[in-house]
């Protein structure tokens, strides 16, 4: 059992190897992490899209008088008004280098 445990300690086939396999290993993680990022980018910007489309939906509507045999109606109308986070709209806010007026995305750093 001597014996085997000291060939074992000797031995460094495949010494190489492992360390090939950890550098590469490590360039795969950091490649990783910096497309995440992108992708993380890019998935905030498009969601930024989808809530200024949602926010420039109009929901006015206007229902004009009503009469039937035994009711009548004056009618409803209803004004969509800006957001809470629109100066005048949104469509004039905003411009192909900001994300949306509302959405801030920020990262968290660890002070010590």
């Amino acid at each position: 059992m001597q014996k085997f445990l000291n060939n074992l300690w000797q031995d460094e086939h495949g010494f190489i190897v492992s360390s090939e396999l950890i550098f590469v290993a490590t360039l795969l993680v950091i490649g990783m992490v910096t497309g995440l990022t992108t992708i993380r980018d890019q998935v905030l910007g498009e969601l930024a899209d989808v809530a200024d489309a949602v926010s420039e939906l109009d929901q006015s509507y206007s229902i004009g008088a009503i009469t039937a045999h035994a009711s009548s109606s004056n009618g409803v109308n209803f004004d969509d008004e800006n957001d809470f986070c629109e100066a005048n709209n949104a469509a004039s806010d905003q411009d192909d280098a900001d994300l949306a007026q509302c959405l801030v995305a920020t990262a968290g750093t660890s002070e010590q």
